[in-house]
């Protein structure tokens, strides 16, 4: 078995506890996986919490107390090496349960509701030292009726798991077969970079994507498909509001696993809030960073889905605009 197959096989007592939600078993799990100094980051306003103790106390308690009956349900769980030499897992998927009681304020509903997760774990010597994980927070405000600030452009709904249906069985570690994937996604990345001196022709997502490809966005920008709806959804507004925007590819841990490739870094891009302004945000002139933790399914030659989480409370937090502050106040009248 690989060290990658053997990291994620370490990552299944913690899966199955949370999909359970088995409290004793969760906090065994965690003693057991993370070392007792991991570092562990997580979307606005968590932050970085108090080691994997902290993430158990502050951010999954709580959920659960929203969601008595709450669920893990992972779609993707891929591990590799990236070219920064440091083995990760990572996984896709959401949690779920009937929202019974608020969770950071945001008012419940009594139905089922769900929020996506990437979450990326960073393995040495058997034990996870480092967590990089985002919740889409916005996109259980919005199923609650409550989200205060601009509506999406692309599509809001229940985002599915690959239409392969093979997230959860990736087969046995190949390096081959990885590095091709790798190359293809990494091919594709920088070539987004060569915005600033040809346009998006200079891009040739053409090269890269397949034509009926789905970019499965963040709540507050959506989902969109093919070449069009990504550019009109996604693309055009954020580089027309953040035209120096630059990724940290090469800083950043990208790695691939059978079809699937997976990024993450803390955070992942920075850029000017400027130009047109995005999201409703008007131009501030202000200069920010971007957590982006991305997976992309390859098939044959061509990238086929890409599942793409922001943290988008933290982009609106650097420039003095505290969104759940607004649900609160605009939610005040609720029972």
């Amino acid at each position: 078995m690989s060290i990658h197959d053997s990291n994620k096989a370490l990552l299944g007592p913690f899966r199955k506890a949370l999909y359970d939600f088995d409290a004793k078993a969760l906090e065994k799990a965690v003693s057991e996986l993370f070392a007792d100094d991991a570092t562990v980051h997580l979307a606005h306003p968590f932050e970085t919490l108090d080691g994997p103790g902290g993430l158990i106390r502050d951010a999954l308690m709580p959920l659960q107390a929203a969601m008595p009956d709450l669920e893990r349900r992972d779609t993707i769980v891929m591990a590799g090496r990236s070219p920064l030499d440091l083995d990760w897992v990572g996984c896709c998927g959401y949690y779920t349960g009937t929202f019974e009681a608020p969770f950071l304020d945001i008012p419940p509903t009594g139905h089922q509701a769900s929020m996506r997760f990437h979450e990326f774990y960073r393995f040495d010597g058997g034990k996870v030292v480092e967590f990089q994980a985002l919740w889409d927070i916005p996109e259980l405000m919005m199923q609650a009726g409550a989200w205060p600030m601009a509506p999406s452009l692309g599509r809001e709904w229940h985002v599915p798991g690959p239409s392969t249906q093979d997230g959860l069985s990736i087969p046995a570690h190949d390096e081959a077969h990885a590095q091709a994937s790798w190359q293809l996604v990494s091919d594709m990345l920088a070539g987004l970079g060569n915005f600033a001196e040809g346009g998006v022709e200079a891009m040739q997502l053409e090269k890269y994507w397949h034509p009926k490809f789905s970019w499965y966005g963040p709540a507050g920008i959506g989902t969109a498909r093919g070449i069009s709806g990504f550019r009109n959804w996604h693309q055009i507004p954020f580089l027309n509001g953040m035209p120096d925007r630059v990724g940290t590819l090469g800083k950043g841990n990208l790695f691939g696993d059978g079809d699937y490739v997976g990024f993450t870094a803390w955070p992942g891009m920075n850029m000017t809030l400027d130009g047109d302004g995005f999201l409703g945000i008007p131009p501030v002139n202000k200069r920010i960073t971007m957590r982006s933790l991305d997976f992309w399914r390859c098939e044959g030659n061509l990238i086929r889905e890409n599942w793409v989480l922001v943290d988008l409370l933290d982009v609106y937090n650097q420039i003095g605009v505290d969104v759940l502050g607004r649900m609160r106040e605009f939610n005040k009248a609720r029972r």
